[in-house]
């Protein structure tokens, strides 16, 4: 039995307040787009252009004064930025076609995705216990949609199978995204993930926006009003690509996929104390419902910690005991071929020793008949 030491540990900490603070600068990133977009701007790619460039810029400078060379191939980076670049593009699209609760429940297909991707690829073990922490997080926002469909908040959309089609593809490029996020942060280096991840990031989206978005940037008024949330949602894009691979390296995608849902619930907060508008009861009690799965999800990581590091010593010791075999084999078998070289050789000595007797003898016998001659 697990105890409240062991379940609330360090790490398990650091994790879930990470995972929050991810949580809330998600939301307001959706609470800056949802003001461009009363202002009439609709320019998804153009917004994630700014972060691109700041994460260049930024970790480029780092990696250039460090000097070091690539960890990973850099067509890894090219993949990983067209995938991500797209996965935003789809789930910020989706919005025009299909409702805002279609969105929230369909974009929860990227929990399973990620599970299964870091199953095959990167062989995460998901034991019982993080898999009902998922289950009880998605319980928690399924909630949140019947709670939308309780106040009559569902409105259908222009084109709800478009639209619910763009967030299973977003979702499942998020998936990918993340997944291939946390390999490169563990096998490779952090500061290089960010650096090429916004170079090419920053090159795929000014490709996109000069054959998508070129009419949209130029209908734009820039005012303060449009430029502050614009600028506030780059700034926002920036902080949470950041420490995103932290999280990653700590808890893994699962657990940064289960934090964001989170977002909705922190948008409910903001609407009730900063908008003063009231909220179905349900809301309260999904929220309740995602945060009991986190725990749930991220609790006891020390004893799991304990148990790789048992594995680990294990196998250290097997591969040190048989290595150590292996030396007395090799010893032995180097002792029986100096053995086997000095018989040899003392056989060899042997035999010219008797041959040099044989010599001596005939020389002598050949004197002695001379002598008897003359």
């Amino acid at each position: 039995m697990m105890s409240c030491k062991q379940f609330w540990t360090k790490k398990t900490l650091v994790g879930l307040g990470l995972g929050q603070f991810l949580s809330l600068l998600i939301t307001s990133t959706g609470f800056s787009s949802s003001e461009l977009a009363k202002k009439g701007i609709n320019a998804p790619t153009s917004q994630s252009f700014l972060n691109y460039v700041l994460l260049a810029i930024v970790y480029g400078s780092v990696m250039l004064y460090r000097r070091q060379s690539l960890k990973a191939k850099w067509y890894y980076y090219v993949i990983l930025g067209l995938v991500d670049v797209e996965a935003n593009y789809l789930v910020v699209k989706a919005y025009q076609y299909t409702s805002i609760t279609s969105v929230m429940l369909l974009d929860c297909w990227s929990i399973p995705s990620v599970m299964l991707l870091t199953y095959i690829f990167l062989k995460t073990k998901y034991r019982f216990r993080k898999i009902a922490g998922v289950v009880v997080c998605v319980a928690g926002l399924v909630m949140v949609v019947f709670s939308d469909c309780h106040a009559g908040d569902r409105s259908g959309g222009s084109n709800p199978r478009k639209g619910d089609s763009l967030v299973i593809a977003g979702a499942t490029l998020y998936a990918v995204s993340n997944v291939s996020e946390e390999f490169l942060v563990k096998n490779a280096d952090r500061v290089e993930l960010m650096s090429f991840l916004g170079l090419f990031g920053a090159i795929i989206s000014a490709i996109q926006i000069s054959i998508v978005e070129r009419n949209e940037l130029k209908s734009i008024r820039w005012t303060a009003g449009a430029a502050f949330p614009f600028f506030g949602f780059s700034l926002a894009m920036f902080l949470f690509y950041s420490f995103v691979p932290v999280l990653l390296k700590m808890s893994g995608s699962t657990m940064l996929n289960l934090s964001l849902l989170t977002s909705d619930m922190w948008a409910v907060v903001i609407r009730i104390f900063a908008y003063h508008e009231k909220v179905d009861w349900m809301y309260f009690l999904a929220f309740v419902a995602v945060a009991v799965g986190l725990v749930i999800y991220s609790g006891g990581d020390k004893e799991e910690d304990r148990h790789r590091a048992g594995v680990a010593d294990e196998d250290a010791e097997r591969s040190k005991h048989f290595d150590e075999e292996a030396d007395f084999d090799n010893l032995n078998r180097g002792t029986i071929a100096g053995s086997s070289k000095t018989g040899d050789t003392s056989k060899h000595d042997c035999a010219n020793s008797t041959m040099g007797r044989e010599i001596s003898e005939n020389k002598n016998i050949g004197k002695d008949v001379q002598g008897k001659k003359s």
